[in-house]
């Protein structure tokens, strides 16, 4: 059976709805992640050249609520990676969720019609609005998988990753 444009246009394969669980799922799991951390290891531990886990997740947090306001709001952030209040775990987890709280507010202001528009994100990255969030997605997949190395070399089972 063949499709013509307008029918895969008209198609869709996941819902704004589903896209927000996945990617909501995928934060409960990294908020696991963050949790299973001992405090000191958390800001302090890295390998190689990696950075603590702490850094990259303030990277998560300067991504993700940034990008969705900008995304609403039509107006780009400039990517700020450092939190001044993201001092001690118990703070970034309370930030992380808040973030959480904040992206499903602003998910809702978000047309069908939107994700197919192009933005300039953080006015910087080209791309459309569901690559965006695709990139947001897939840039804590793999900072999360730079956070489980770190677990398994302190010794500490990481949550598993099934479990979103």
């Amino acid at each position: 059976m063949s499709t013509t444009a307008t029918e895969e246009q008209i198609v869709s394969v996941i819902t704004s709805t589903e896209l927000l669980q996945h990617w909501q799922g995928h934060r409960s799991l990294t908020r696991k992640v963050i949790a299973a951390f001992p405090e000191k290891e958390f800001f302090e531990y890295s390998i190689g050249t990696m950075r603590p886990f702490a850094a990259m997740v303030q990277e998560l947090l300067a991504i993700a609520v940034p990008g969705i306001k900008q995304i609403v709001g039509g107006e780009a952030e400039e990517l700020k990676e450092h939190i001044e209040e993201a001092n001690s775990k118990a703070n970034i987890l309370s930030l992380w969720d808040k973030a959480t709280d904040d992206i499903n507010r602003l998910w809702a202001q978000i047309s069908n019609e939107r994700f197919r528009e192009t933005i300039l994100a953080f006015g910087q990255y080209e791309g459309t609005v569901w690559s965006s969030i695709f990139y947001f997605i897939d840039n804590e997949i793999h900072h999360r998988a730079q956070g489980y190395v770190y677990l398994r070399s302190l010794g500490i089972e990481p949550p598993p990753f099934w479990e979103r």
